[in-house]
């Protein structure tokens, strides 16, 4: 008899709740639901979302539009975690909410930096 094991649905599972939470926090952000006070989610993009091992905590990958003051946007919101974790509890129906990290998104710095070296060495 064979099995399948339960590694692929559990990644699965990670994927999919991961991207419903990126979905829902996008939505959030461009609407201005989470009311943080004095700050502009308008102007930040949630790149991923990876979920941990019992779904009850989530990190958010953002980045603000230009990518420029990344810091103060990952500390505005880590700060007013509660007000979007409020906010995406009206938008999820899960067992339980996850946790939010924020977290920036380098992702684009690197690329930008390999790209520079591509170039660079397809000079020469």
């Amino acid at each position: 008899m064979n099995r399948k094991s339960n590694t692929g649905s559990f990644n699965h599972r990670h994927l999919r709740v991961g991207e419903l939470v990126k979905q829902n926090l996008g939505q959030i952000f461009l609407r201005n639901e989470a009311k943080i006070p004095s700050f502009n989610t308008k102007l930040v993009t949630v790149t991923e979302v990876r979920m941990s091992s019992d779904l009850k905590s989530a990190r958010a990958y953002v980045i603000p539009l230009g990518g420029k003051d990344t810091e103060k946007t990952v500390n505005t919101l880590t700060e007013f975690s509660h007000l979007v974790r409020k906010a995406l509890s009206k938008k999820l129906d899960i067992k339980f909410l996850p946790k939010l990290h924020f977290v920036g998104d380098g992702s684009f710095d690197y690329a930008e930096k390999i790209e520079k070296l591509i170039k660079e060495n397809s000079k020469k």
